[in-house]
């Protein structure tokens, strides 16, 4: 692209902190990309690790982006009915040329009203939720859906971000961040999905996560009604952008 790209990526309390981590790693080896890590006000923002993060913009400040980023995380239940934070998001995508997620921030953009009529991924274990939204379930590791792309759970956002950087600049440079980064994963097990994973250790994580799930699904219920009385978002429905 001939400009600059300038990258948006939404912090919320308790994100996930791989899911905006690892596209940042890779939006970082952009020639010339400027990123915003963007929350309500300049302030520590806690993960669900150790890891405490700092907003470089406020909502207010932050300019239009060519690309607005949603990562996932338990944090993503209390956002989705948050006026402030789902109006952030909206403005921003009225501009954007790619309106994107990684792991279950898709559901923040299902509660924008930025996902109804197309396909989408998700962590596994919030699959459910997208119908809710008007969304197609896709259980690819990256969706690309005209100019929405949403990458799967936590560790899909290595591949989406580069994705991202092919569509927006070309293969070549998001090769070369590959290369860079050596990113060249082989996993030592097979448990990376519920398709492969060991029964036993499926059934574990099942029962380990019921309760979020049941949450999670209250959440997006309530956000998925808030929408039958916003505002018909159909002028975000854009065909993918030229690049």
């Amino acid at each position: 692209m001939a400009e600059p790209l300038s990258i948006a990526l939404v912090l919320f309390p308790n994100l996930t902190q791989l899911d905006l981590t690892g596209p940042v790693q890779v939006f970082s080896s952009v020639p010339g990309a400027t990123l915003h890590l963007v929350w309500k006000r300049i302030e520590p923002i806690p993960t669900d690790s150790v890891l405490t993060l700092m907003p470089t913009t406020t909502f207010a400040d932050c300019p239009q982006a060519d690309v607005i980023c949603i990562p996932g995380g338990f944090g993503v239940d209390a956002i989705l009915g948050d006026a402030e934070v789902i109006g952030f998001i909206r403005c921003q995508a009225e501009g954007a040329k790619y309106i994107t997620s990684v792991c279950t921030g898709s559901l923040a953009l299902g509660a924008a009203g930025l996902l109804d009529g197309y396909r989408a991924a998700t962590h596994w274990s919030a699959r459910e939720c997208l119908p809710l939204f008007g969304a197609t379930v896709s259980k690819e590791r990256v969706c690309i859906d005209r100019n929405r792309i949403t990458g799967g759970g936590v560790t899909a956002g290595i591949d989406f971000a580069l994705t991202v950087v092919a569509q927006l600049v070309d293969r070549p440079t998001a090769e070369a961040i590959q290369l860079r980064l050596e990113y060249n994963p082989e996993p030592p097990f097979t448990a990376g999905s519920p398709d492969t994973a060991p029964p036993e250790v499926l059934s574990r994580m099942l029962e380990r996560i019921a309760p979020f799930r049941t949450r999670r699904v209250e959440a997006a219920e309530r956000a998925a009604a808030a929408l039958n009385t916003a505002v018909p978002s159909t002028s975000l429905k854009a065909a993918v952008p030229s690049t």
